[in-house]
C-alpha cells in the first residue's frame, strides 16, 4: 500500500469563540481537516490546528517527503517528516500539519488492521471515558445557568476559562468560581484554566499563587496555564507551592519540547494537544514520559470531531488518561460525524470500537463547514 495523495479542507461559518485577546470569527479557519488517499482506496483522516492556507504549505513541503510512504507505518513515517524538515520550520504550522497526517496514518492501519486505534497504540485499558465539558467563563450569573444546563443534560466534568477571569479584579475571579461550583454541585469535578497563553496575558508567579488558594477552596480539580507558557522556572516554583494540581502545554510541539518541563517537574498534568503536538504518535511518547515521572497526560481538546476521536483513541490506550476535553457546544465536533456522541447515564462517553478512529464523517453535515469534495472526492 502506498500513500498518493493528500487533501485538506479548511472548517468555516461555524468557529466557536476562543477567549483569545484577537477573538476568532464564525468565518476565521483554526481546524483544517486531512485526508491520506492510498492506492488501494483505504482513506484516513485527521486534524490540524492551523488554517487551510498554512496547512496548504506545509503540505507543499511535506509531500516529496511523504508520497509513495507505507501508510501503515505511521510513526516511522511521521519520524521521517520531522526529520526531513528540520531546517524550514520545527514545530509551528509545520508540525501542527505533520499531526493530522498522523492522525489519519493511524486511522489507515485501522482500516487496514480491522482494529480500533487505541488497540494498536498498545491495547485498551477502557472502554469508555469521562469528558469534560469546556466552555468560556462568563459573569457569574450567566456562567452558573450554563453549566445548571450542562448538569441537567448529564455532564460530570467541567472546565472554564479564559474571558474575564484574571483580567479584571480578583473578587470577580471568585465569584466566577464561587457560582460555577454552587451551579454544578460538590460532586462533580471543576477545572480553571486562566488562558495564560493568551498573546495580552499579564499575571506573574505571585498572582498565580494566590489564585491557586483561591481555588482550592472550591475543590477544583487542576489550575491550567495560569502563567505565560515559556515561564519554566515559575511553573517549577508554583507546582511546589501550590495547593492544587497544576496543568499546562497546549502550546508545545513534538515530545522534545515538554522534555524539560516533565524533568524539571513544571506540570502535575501536561495537556498535549493532538492537533498541534505531532499527532497521536508523539502524543503517545508525551504520555509514556509523563508517566514514569508520576504525571498524567489530560489531552488538550479544543479542535473537531476528528480530534475528538483521537483523544477518545488515546484515552483508551493510556493507564492514566481518564479525562478528555469536550469543546460544549461546537458544531465542528457535534456536527461532522454520522453517530452522534451521546454521554451514558454516568456521563462517561463511549471510546469507539470501529476499525481506525471508529467514526465516520457526514458528508451533507460537513458540506456545511467546507469543501467536502476537495477533502473527500467521491
Amino acid at each position: 500500500m502506498k500513500i498518493i495523495k493528500v487533501t485538506v479542507a479548511g472548517l468555516r461559518g461555524k468557529t466557536p469563540l476562543g477567549g483569545w485577546e484577537e477573538e476568532l470569527r464564525a468565518d476565521d479557519v483554526v481546524h483544517t481537516l486531512v485526508a491520506v488517499h492510498t492506492d488501494e482506496g483505504i482513506v484516513g483522516v485527521g486534524s490540524v490546528f492551523t488554517t487551510e492556507n498554512l496547512a496548504r504549505a506545509a503540505l507543499q513541503l511535506l509531500e516529496p517527503s511523504l508520497l509513495g510512504e507505507n501508510p501503515l507505518e505511521p510513526e516511522r513515517v511521521s519520524e521521517r517528516l520531522h526529520r526531513t524538515t528540520f531546517w524550514m520550520g520545527r514545530g509551528g504550522s509545520v508540525t501542527h500539519t505533520i499531526s493530522g497526517v498522523d492522525i489519519a496514518l493511524w486511522d489507515i492501519l485501522g482500516k487496514a488492521t480491522g482494529q480500533p486505534v487505541g488497540r494498536l497504540l498498545g491495547g485498551r485499558y477502557r472502554e469508555r471515558v469521562r469528558p469534560y465539558a469546556s466552555l468560556l467563563m462568563d459573569e457569574p450569573q450567566r456562567m452558573s445557568d450554563q453549566l445548571s444546563d450542562l448538569k441537567d443534560r448529564g455532564w460530570t466534568a467541567f472546565k472554564i476559562g479564559w474571558g474575564p477571569f484574571g483580567r479584571v479584579d480578583t473578587r470577580q475571579d471568585e465569584e466566577i468560581v464561587k457560582a460555577a461550583r454552587s451551579a454544578i454541585g460538590p460532586d462533580s469535578l471543576l477545572m480553571v484554566d486562566a488562558g495564560g497563553s493568551d498573546s495580552n496575558w499579564r499575571n506573574d508567579l505571585k498572582w498565580a499563587l494566590r489564585t491557586a488558594r483561591m481555588l482550592d477552596q472550591y475543590e477544583v480539580s487542576w489550575f491550567e496555564e495560569p502563567l505565560s507558557p515559556d515561564a519554566l522556572a515559575d511553573y517549577v516554583e508554583l507546582r511546589r507551592s501550590a495547593p492544587v494540581p497544576i496543568s499546562g502545554g497546549e502550546v508545545f510541539t513534538r515530545r522534545q519540547s515538554f522534555l524539560p518541563w516533565v524533568e524539571q517537574g513544571a506540570f502535575d498534568i501536561v495537556q498535549p494537544d493532538v492537533t498541534k503536538v505531532g499527532g497521536l504518535s508523539e502524543q503517545r511518547r508525551i504520555g509514556w514520559m509523563a508517566q514514569d515521572r508520576g504525571i498524567r497526560l489530560i489531552p488538550h481538546g479544543w479542535n473537531t470531531g476528528i480530534g475528538l476521536a483521537a483523544d477518545l483513541q488515546l484515552a483508551s490506550a493510556l493507564a492514566e488518561t481518564d479525562l478528555v476535553e469536550y469543546i460544549a457546544g461546537s458544531d465542528y465536533v457535534d456536527g461532522i460525524c454520522t453517530e452522534p456522541w451521546v454521554l451514558d447515564s454516568d456521563g462517561m462517553l463511549a471510546i469507539p470500537e470501529g476499525p481506525g478512529l471508529g467514526i465516520e464523517l457526514d458528508r451533507e453535515s460537513l458540506g456545511q463547514f467546507t469543501d467536502v469534495d476537495a477533502l473527500l472526492p467521491r
